[in-house]
């Protein structure tokens, strides 16, 4: 069975998780993502909080910019979040928006050899591994979690281009696909990612219900300069396209509102009480 999402938009204040993330585990929304997009909310303290305020929900960083953290810290704060709360907590990691580490002093000359070794090293740190390393961008002396969580979390990577998806496919469980993605940009990542057995496929796919909802992604869609139109209108429209990007390979599809959608809350209702009962 396909698994479904929504997204919390690092649009909205932080102030304003509370309430979606309790709306989400009250509807039984499966998973709610959150962004860690510079400069707006911090992803492990924003789903930290949303954890503690549910139950049941899933709660999913989508991504956590390698730049930002040494590996350690990333190893501890995913593994601290893990022990506290289970397999309710979901961290993707990814290169992040280059000009934004530009702006921070962070940005790598080769973003390809830092996700790689980042990935590498935090894998076996989040196994239990004493990891000593001396690459060119992550350096670890005998370094090994005190808490290793049990069992080890699934690693999902960020990815866009051939290269990325390649070192996703070699390193990682699972992979987070943007949503500029279409239907057949899924199947595409897939051929790039391997047919490694029981690798996770996550794709965000821009969505919009209600009167304006259609004209809401029409516009957005346009401003961002993506030719996939997204999903629009109700439950069986929205719901068809989730079928389309299943089709396709992906394990989990997540909806993703608009900046101005004017109900967060109702979107997260929304798509679990009335697009999850229609998919397969």
């Amino acid at each position: 069975m396909t698994r479904l999402g929504a997204i919390f938009l690092p649009s909205n204040p932080p102030e304003r998780l509370r309430d979606i993330a309790r709306a989400a585990d009250e509807a039984g929304l499966e998973q709610l993502w959150l962004w860690e997009d510079c400069f707006l909310n911090g992803g492990v303290a924003a789903a930290s909080a949303a954890l503690a305020w549910t139950t049941r929900l899933e709660i999913g960083i989508g991504i956590a910019p390698v730049p930002f953290r040494n590996v350690a810290l990333a190893a501890m704060e995913i593994a601290t979040m893990r022990r506290m709360f289970g397999d309710r907590a979901i961290v993707g990691i990814g290169h992040g928006v280059q000009e934004w580490m530009a702006q921070v002093g962070a940005k790598a000359a080769s973003p390809m050899t830092m996700l790689r070794e980042h990935a590498t090293a935090l894998r076996a740190l989040l196994h239990g591994e004493t990891v000593t390393t001396r690459g060119r961008y992550v350096k670890l002396d005998a370094v090994a979690l005190d808490w290793a969580p049990d069992p080890a979390p699934g690693l999902l990577i960020g990815a866009t281009g051939p290269k990325t998806l390649r070192l996703s496919g070699e390193l990682a469980d699972g992979t987070i696909l943007t949503g500029g993605t279409p239907p057949e940009g899924v199947s595409a990542a897939r051929e790039h990612i391997g047919g490694r057995e029981g690798h996770e496929l996550v794709v965000f796919v821009p969505a919009a219900t209600g009167p304006t909802g259609a004209r809401r992604i029409a516009k957005q869609q346009e401003s961002f300069g993506m030719d996939f139109a997204g999903a629009a209108g109700d439950a069986r429209a929205v719901a068809a396209t989730v079928e389309r990007f299943a089709e396709a390979g992906a394990t989990t599809v997540v909806l993703q509102p608009t900046a101005d959608d004017p109900d967060p809350e109702g979107f997260v209702r929304f798509v679990a009480e009335e697009v999850r009962p229609l998919i397969g």
